[in-house]
């Protein structure tokens, strides 16, 4: 089993001049078999933002997630993607980190970027 994480991040500033740090975390299925994969509840992936190695924000805190065991399937060469927003963040430089919460299967990505 080979699967390849890639995470993007996108600024946007609203129109109201709030500034919205968008996260894309795509999954891809790089073996020649599908991955099936289980998820302990309804949140399937976890985003850290780090400002020199200090969290400063986790895409999990404050929030519940509804308590029900959810699987999916990847096929071979196929992807599957999870999102997450940062609502109005400092100005600086940060290291995001996104891992799959999936039971006994891992894949990780980071990205560098800038408010």
């Amino acid at each position: 089993m080979t699967l390849e994480g890639r995470l993007e991040a996108d600024v946007t500033t609203a129109a109201d001049g709030t500034t919205l740090v968008t996260f894309v975390f795509t999954v891809t299925n790089r073996g020649p078999t599908p991955v099936e994969l289980e998820f302990p509840d309804a949140c399937k992936a976890e985003f850290v933002v780090r400002d020199d190695g200090r969290e400063v924000w986790r895409f999990t805190e404050g929030k519940a997630f509804a308590q029900l065991l959810t699987s999916e399937t990847i096929p071979p060469d196929e992807t599957a993607t999870y999102e997450a927003e940062w609502v109005a963040p400092q100005p600086g430089g940060y290291v995001a980190i996104a891992e799959l919460r999936a039971r006994e299967v891992t894949c990780t990505a980071q990205t560098s970027f800038g408010v």
